[in-house]
């Protein structure tokens, strides 16, 4: 679907922050229409690059999935810190105290933040800090039964 409605590569590929502060290649369906600033821009609600399909994919988190390829690499867990792009490390480090942190433990497809409403758009700085906290005390209190947690209130999460 996503080749017959945008001209485009069906992946997503982009340089992200990892463990130990690590880059690594990044994997998600496209959902916007390619463009030069993909790897330097955040999505915002309503944003007009967003392709059709690619809406449904976003909404549904579906865009997620090829992820499930940077955790059999290694380069990333089920459960951690969502990854941010380059130039946002490199802003909210800036910032907010103690971002660098997040950088202990790899980062994950879902987490503390993710079930707690914090995911998408950061439109104040406020919605970073609270990310961060939410990140640090994850990794404060991680456990295979937190994992468990936050996998069953992601999908909780996104059936609702």
């Amino acid at each position: 679907m996503i080749k017959l409605t945008s001209k485009g590569p069906v992946l997503f590929k982009q340089k992200r922050s990892g463990l130990d502060n690590n880059i690594f290649i990044c994997y998600k369906f496209r959902t916007l229409f390619v463009s030069e600033n993909q790897d330097n821009t955040q999505i915002t609600k309503n944003d007009n690059r967003v392709t059709k399909f690619g809406c449904f994919l976003r909404k549904t988190s579906l865009d997620e999935i090829p992820q499930f390829l940077n955790v059999l690499k290694g380069d990333m867990s089920v459960v951690g810190p969502r990854p941010h792009m380059l130039i946002h490390t490199k802003e909210y480090s800036s910032i907010v105290k103690n971002y660098m942190l997040r950088h202990l433990v790899k980062p994950g497809i879902t987490g503390q933040a993710q079930v707690n409403g914090y995911r998408g758009e950061v439109k104040h700085i406020e919605d970073i800090k609270k990310r961060v906290q939410l990140d640090i005390w994850y990794i404060k209190n991680k456990s295979l039964l937190l994992d468990l947690k936050i996998i069953y209130l992601t999908f909780i999460f996104f059936i609702k």
